[in-house]
């Protein structure tokens, strides 16, 4: 059997200090939370609009996501946000020297069955985010940020969900 090579990783406390301390800024500096889904919003509205611009005209969720949203929508903070993290991810990645094409699994599965759950589940979340108005970032951490009571219902919903479904997908991490 191979051996498990050891790697290093943040503190999930100071992570989490960091987390909260990259919060406070954004809304000290933009006076704005953090927030994903609405970076993707805007692409998928940016992208539709450039193929298939009848479509948004004859849809009511494009019509109305472009007229809330006056101006080119990749202009975003939101869009700038992710790229931001995008690149953000990559660097850290360069500079642990972690930058691998792999697919992270449990030995029990395979990775096609990997890619598989964590696309379903980036898919259900993603409809979840446009469901409650937000995403984990923007939904339960600005808005606990916030003291928004929609904030902790949000974020005790999303780690209730999680710890009662763990059992029957369990067998896929352990």
């Amino acid at each position: 059997m191979s051996e498990v090579k050891k790697t290093k990783y943040l503190n999930p406390y100071v992570g989490g200090v960091l987390l909260g301390l990259v919060l406070l800024a954004a809304n000290f500096v933009s006076g704005r939370g953090l927030g994903a889904s609405g970076a993707i919003k805007s692409a998928v509205v940016t992208t539709v609009s450039l193929v298939m611009p009848s479509h948004v005209e004859n849809s009511a969720f494009y019509t109305e996501y472009k007229e809330s949203h006056p101006g080119n929508l990749m202009k975003s903070w939101l869009v700038f946000e992710m790229i931001g993290v995008l690149i953000g991810g990559f660097l850290s990645g360069a500079f642990a020297k972690r930058l691998k094409f792999k697919v992270e699994h449990s030995p029990k599965i395979t990775s096609k069955r990997r890619i598989i759950f964590a696309v379903l589940g980036g898919v259900l979340f993603g409809f979840g985010s446009q469901l409650g108005r937000g995403c984990t970032s923007g939904s339960a951490l600005s808005g606990m940020a916030v003291l928004s009571v929609g904030g902790f219902l949000t974020m005790a919903f999303i780690f209730g969900t999680a710890f009662a479904l763990a059992y029957f997908f369990r067998k896929n991490w352990i």
